[in-house]
């Protein structure tokens, strides 16, 4: 697995400057925000050359380009405002090739029209889940047009709130270029916590296979509350990465949910336990 992070950790006034600040906590790779390149998180153009110069302060640092941030809440009541976004992703799905990545991270979202990560109490209605696989099979069409794959990150107050709803979503899209983003502080309901091991594995058992990116955060609390950087909460790492290694995870492993002076802590954190998992032969 290699270690990176979510671009937006790092606050820097040119997108070079935050691919030095990567470079320097080194990791080895990042899920890129076009914030850190000066535009909005889902720009209506992203130009050319612009795609061209990050993919340019990437390399040139030895950074990959693990996949490119195109959330936007895909359960919206508004169906304009679904359409909006789906024209959005079009355009970043269309500067992947030139980013040199070929993974968009979503979001499944809520029917919480202001905050697409906070529960909604009509989330789990025939017509929310309706409206959402209709929003996600046109995103998925536009990801094969463009050579891409989703990765979908199963949330506790979204839509595809566990490991069965993602199973349930992958079987009914049925198409290559839609996976799993694994977050394990992301699967637990309220009490749920006690069950930690067996909530884990049988996440990973429903879409371990599909799984295309993981992120690394930890958890203080079950449900909606309690996001603490890796290594700082509740969360069973030497589970939750053992799992991943045990299930042929070898991609990024991107950390999020912390200070920028967190990043060192969690960097050795995270490279102590990766050291420790079996070696493959």
């Amino acid at each position: 697995m290699r270690i990176g992070i979510l671009s937006k950790v790092f606050a820097r006034p040119t997108l070079e400057e935050v691919f030095d600040a990567v470079a320097d906590a080194e990791l080895e790779c990042v899920q890129f925000n076009l914030e850190s390149a000066g535009l909005i998180p889902m720009p209506e153009a992203v130009p050319a050359s612009l795609a061209g110069r990050i993919r340019g302060a990437a390399a040139s640092r030895g950074i990959a380009i693990a996949s490119v941030q195109g959330t936007f809440n895909m359960t919206h009541p508004d169906v304009e405002f679904r359409r909006d976004g789906l024209r959005r992703l079009r355009e970043i799905a269309s500067v992947c090739e030139l980013l040199d990545t070929k993974v968009i991270a979503i979001c499944i979202g809520t029917r919480n029209p202001q905050n697409m990560w906070g529960h909604h109490p009509d989330n789990g209605t025939p017509q929310a889940w309706h409206d959402m696989t209709a929003c996600v099979r046109e995103a998925v069409e536009i990801a094969r047009q463009a050579g891409v794959t989703l990765a979908l990150e199963p949330e506790v107050t979204n839509v595809v709130d566990s490991a069965e709803k993602a199973r349930r979503l992958l079987d009914e899209i049925g198409s290559p270029h839609l996976k799993v983003t694994m977050d394990g502080a992301n699967l637990f309901h309220a009490g749920e916590l006690p069950r930690m091991a067996e909530v884990l594995g049988h996440a990973f058992d429903l879409v371990g296979r599909d799984i295309i990116l993981a992120h690394a955060k930890d958890l203080s609390a079950d449900g909606e509350a309690g996001h603490e950087a890796a290594g700082h909460g509740l969360l069973d790492y030497n589970r939750y990465l053992s799992l991943l290694h045990s299930h042929g995870f070898c991609g990024p492993l991107l950390l999020h949910g912390l200070s920028e002076a967190q990043v060192p802590g969690c960097v050795a954190f995270l490279s102590e336990k990766l050291a420790s998992l079996p070696k493959v032969h």
